[in-house]
C-alpha cells in the first residue's frame, strides 16, 4: 500500500486536493502538525469536496511521531534537492511505501533531508524557470507512478456509461 504524508501543510486547497487523490486511489493520508490552517477550514473541505469520509487520515503531532509510525518501512522524501528520479524506484515490491512531501513554502527540513539523502526523490523539471511544482500535482504524480508499477490494485481500470449494455 502507498501512503502520502504532508509535513506541516500550509495551504488548505492543496491538502483538500491531495485528500481527493487519496480517496480516488485508496491511499492513506498522513498529516504532520502543525498545520497552517484549521482542519475545519471551509477551503479545505471544499477542495476535498465530499470525499473526506472516504479518506483514511492519520494525524501525527510532529515529524518524530510520524517517523516512529513508519518504522523500517520504505520512506521516500520528495524534493527538488535529490539526485534520484522518482520513476527509478521499484514500488512493486509488496512493501508499504510512504511518500513525504514538505510544506509549500520551505519543503522538508534541510537537516532531515541531508540525514536521509539516500531516500530523496526528485521529479525532473526545469529549475532555471520554475522554483517548484504544485504540491497536490506532485503528490498525484508520485502516487500514480507507484500504482502504475503495482498494476493499479483495487482500482477500476474501465468504466462504462450507465446506459451501456455489456455483452
Amino acid at each position: 500500500m502507498n501512503h502520502i504524508a504532508l509535513f506541516e501543510p500550509q495551504i488548505p486547497a492543496n491538502t483538500g486536493n491531495i485528500a481527493r487523490t487519496c480517496a480516488a486511489t485508496n491511499t492513506p493520508l498522513h498529516l504532520i502538525e502543525p498545520f497552517g490552517f484549521s482542519i475545519d477550514d471551509k477551503q479545505l473541505k471544499r477542495a476535498g469536496l465530499d470525499y473526506w469520509h472516504d479518506v483514511e487520515i492519520h494525524y501525527h503531532k510532529n515529524l518524530e511521531a510520524f517517523l516512529a509510525f513508519v518504522g523500517e518501512r520504505p520512506l521516500h522524501l520528495i524534493s527538488k534537492f535529490a539526485n534520484r528520479v522518482y520513476s527509478e524506484v521499484n514500488y512493486a515490491d509488496g512493501a508499504d511505501h510512504f511518500f513525504i512531501f514538505g510544506k509549500e513554502t520551505t519543503g522538508l527540513p534541510e537537516s532531515f533531508m541531508r540525514e536521509n539523502s539516500e531516500k530523496c526523490l526528485r521529479i525532473p523539471m526545469n529549475d532555471e524557470h520554475v522554483r517548484s511544482l504544485n504540491l497536490s500535482n506532485t503528490a498525484c504524480m508520485i502516487v500514480y507512478e507507484a500504482l502504475r508499477q503495482q498494476g493499479f490494485p483495487q482500482l477500476e481500470l474501465n468504466h462504462h456509461y450507465d446506459n451501456d449494455k455489456l455483452d
